[in-house]
């Protein structure tokens, strides 16, 4: 404990430093005047830049690179300077109405179009670097505000008070899918997302747009590399590997290879339940970009085809042996014993693939068609009986039997039994079109059809024996075959000001489903307003309507039938924006609030048992969701990127059939605060230190299957924090390798007891007992990166 101590007040004490490679000049006007207070940024990260000092001098440290850069002034104007290398010192930048100056070379500048969509830009690397148990993609959603999440061993997020099936996620407009029959995160395996592929992710919280597809909550578009040159990284840890590898082959292929390889069996060994875990998850990943623009044209028809390749391979074994657990409060200690007798295998197989065909017919006018399927077949077989002792344990220090049982409050077994099977098929197409109609507006339209084909069958059963008497917890046997289609399209237009000060975006989407033969209309309207101001300011207001129709999760009930009438679920979101570009240390940071209500009918309610969700299948509720979002990200230490976030969050639903009018959402979680920190140590950058820390207030929770009782209690709250410490070689005589990375990673610094759910168990006086299920312990894990 002393020597984390000791790397936490290192990393805490680490000053700046700067970095070897700057790109710096100076900025004047017509007359060569000296202009200060030019904000230099950079084009494809706005929070990484500096400021024209009173002579007109402005420096960058960055990594080594060329870099487009955007320089502004409330005066001057906005323009953009393209493939500045490092390196580069005292040019002059000459600012006037039409035209800047590089060294005598006329570059022809115009006022920037800033994006109007919502989405927040996180950095590819620093969701690479963030220290996590898997190295999975989804946790660094997790350190932004409104997006929560209890559980590391599984990728599931919830938004702003969604949950983990409300959520669109996209590669390359391609959509992906999570499994299906997951009960448990140690389950789940690896997220379909690749950190060591990915180039860019935007995330929207919601208020997107139109073209974007029919989700309640969140968006997360991803956009995997194209490669110019030779690159790739192997890696190896306690916990698995991955290794990647793409390039440019000629001028009209690219390729980008990307395979990963967990065995989660040395973290499974922290959690309570004792026993032999054999968990392995696997995947391979192959997206191709292949330039089929005719040779000897002008590139004024440009045809562009990415295709993505998936497959995943999880196998899930465990053998449960016992476990032992203390709960209670300060004043009545309690004790579990439990003996276990069983298996508990699963088995998931998942194909994905898809084209995303584009093709220039103009200067203005652009089609894409995307094109996608997915396979997966899901086995679960499990049988497990728990034998289990409840009894009180003495706290008194002073007896002779302190910390032992002292009186038996129950004896009872819990017996588990599951034979289940799932295939399903998902199809997906759409077109999209984009027209320019002038410099200043853009039209936009598309249609889709979607199709889903599952074949599920379910055999399953529970029951306790407790106190004398058994409890039938729950019990399905039923076999369905499902069919849905969805026909999906959208018209919106973008309108900028050719002051570039207003913007706005208004559109609408429309989907037929034949399954419940509903037909849905969404309008959506997104204003941006970004005045004059001397310190970068945007405001933005966001109105829409969102809707989601129900996927199988939705229309199967508790005792595994499907409702056929299930229609879908619609939310109002509102949500007021602002974001200020401030100056703190000579470096620019960006800070974010937005503040939403949001409002749902037809809601069908559920409850959350880990990270399996049991819908009421049907459509009795209304709900509400509010709150704020609070961000500040930038280059806290040079060179490095860093966030901290606040989320602060009601959400409530009434259903008809409980009479207890509005209470709290199985995914209420009031209170979410996250940061993600880089560091390195002083004179030495080939040193650095990672941070991931997150808290988060209780989730509600209450007795199954006891609806007047749903909700009522408030559950322990979340933190966890997450430390990474590597150091990098260069290996300038290799012929192969470049760079040679080490590192530690210590999860759970601080050795958090986090529960994530509760087994309830009644006792011999009839009371109920809310058992809690804990996460996993504090993990020391190494790993150890080659780049080439």
């Amino acid at each position: 404990m002393r020597t984390l101590t000791l790397l936490l007040f290192l990393f805490i004490s680490i000053p700046l430093v700067a970095q070897n490679e700057v790109i710096e000049g100076r900025i004047v006007d017509e007359l060569g005047e000296p202009i200060p207070a030019v904000s230099v940024i950079l084009k494809d990260d706005r929070t990484k830049g500096t400021v024209s000092n009173l002579d007109g001098y402005f420096l960058l440290e960055l990594d080594s690179g060329t870099y487009d850069l955007i320089f502004s002034h409330v005066q001057y104007g906005t323009y953009e300077l393209s493939g500045i290398p490092t390196g580069v010192s005292d040019f002059i930048v000459t600012m006037k109405p039409k035209a800047t100056q590089l060294d005598d070379v006329e570059v022809e500048g115009e006022r920037d179009r800033d994006p109007i969509d919502p989405a927040t830009k996180i950095d590819a690397k620093s969701a690479k670097n963030l220290p996590s148990a898997f190295g999975d993609f989804n946790k660094v959603l997790l350190t932004l505000p409104g997006v929560a999440g209890n559980n590391e061993l599984s990728s599931a997020y919830n938004v702003r008070g969604g949950n983990f099936d409300e959520n669109l996620v996209y590669v390359n407009d391609i959509p992906v899918y999570r499994p299906f029959l997951a009960n448990a995160g140690r389950q789940e395996g690896l997220s379909f997302v690749n950190p060591d592929l990915v180039g860019d992710i935007n995330f929207y919280a919601g208020g997107w747009e139109s073209k974007y597809g029919d989700k309640l909550s969140s968006s997360l578009n991803i956009d995997y590399k194209e490669p110019e040159s030779l690159e790739g990284q192997i890696n190896f840890g306690l916990l698995g590997g991955s290794a990647f590898i793409g390039n440019r082959i000629n001028d009209n292929v690219q390729y980008l290879f990307g395979a990963r390889h967990r065995d989660s069996r040395y973290l499974l060994n922290t959690l309570e339940t004792d026993g032999q875990y054999l968990p392995t998850y696997s995947d391979i990943q192959g997206f191709f970009t292949f330039d089929l623009t005719g040779r000897g044209s002008e590139q004024i028809n440009r045809t562009k085809l990415n295709w993505l390749l998936s497959y995943g391979r999880n196998r899930y074994l465990t053998l449960p042996e016992s476990q032992t657990t203390d709960f209670g409060s300060v004043s009545q200690n309690l004790r579990i014993q439990t003996a276990f007798d069983g298996r508990e295998e699963l088995d998931y197989d998942t194909y994905q693939s898809g084209f995303n065909l584009s093709h220039r017919w103009s200067n203005r006018f652009l089609s894409r068609w995307i094109v996608s399927g997915v396979y997966t077949s899901e086995r679960e077989n499990y049988n497990v009986e728990g034998a289990y002792r409840i009894c009180d344990i003495d706290n008194n220090p002073g007896s002779n039997s302190f910390n032992e049982c002292v009186v038996v409050r129950g004896i009872g077994t819990n017996f588990n039994y599951g034979r289940n099977t799932l295939e399903a098929q998902i199809y997906n197409t759409e077109w999209r079109n984009e027209y320019l109609l002038s410099d200043w507006s853009i039209l936009e339209a598309g249609f889709g059809y979607n199709k889903n084909i599952i074949d599920d069958e379910l055999n399953e059963y529970a029951f306790l024996d407790s106190a004398g008497f058994v409890n039938l917890n729950e019990s399905t046997f039923n076999e369905l075959d499902l069919e849905t289609s969805v026909i999906t399209g959208y018209l919106q237009t973008t309108l900028f000001s050719k002051d570039s000060m207003h913007a706005v975006n208004v559109g609408a989407r429309v989907n037929h489903m034949d399954y419940n033969d509903e037909t849905l209309f969404s309008p959506r309207l997104i204003y941006r307003f970004r005045p004059n101001w001397e310190k970068e300011t945007t405001f933005r207001v966001s109105v829409g309507k969102y809707s989601q129709p129900p996927f199988y999760r939705e229309l199967r009930d508790r005792q595994g039938d499907i409702q056929e009438d299930v229609k879908a679920q619609q939310s109002v979101h509102i949500i007021g924006a602002m974001e200020r570009l401030i100056t703190w240390w000579n470096r620019p940071f960006l800070f974010s609030v937005e503040g939403y209500y949001k409002h749902m009918k037809n809601v069908i309610a559920y409850d959350i048992d880990n990270v399996r969700l049991r819908y009421f299948a049907n459509n009795d509720a209304e709900a509400f969701a509010y709150g704020f979002d609070f961000r500040i990200n930038g280059e806290f230490i040079p060179g490095t990127q860093s966030w901290f976030s606040l989320g602060i969050l009601n959400t409530q639903e009434d259903i008809v059939e409980d009479d207890k009018g509005y209470i709290r959402r199985p995914t209420d979680q009031r209170i979410n605060l996250a940061f993600y920190f880089e560091d390195h140590l002083p004179g030495d950058p080939t040193m650095r230190v990672y941070v991931n820390s997150v808290f988060g207030s209780g989730y509600p929770l209450g007795p199954p299957n006891e609806i007047n009782a749903r909700n009522i209690f408030s559950g322990d709250e979340y933190y966890r924090v997450d430390l990474g410490i590597s150091k990098s070689f260069q290996l300038n005589n290799n012929k192969y390798l470049k760079t040679l990375w080490l590192r530690a990673e210590v999860l759970n610094v601080l050795g958090a007891d986090n529960t994530l759910s509760y087994s309830w168990i009644q006792d011999v006086t009839g009371a109920q007992l809310a058992i809690p299920n804990s996460l996993s312990a504090r993990f020391l894990n190494f790993k150890i990166s080659a780049d080439f």
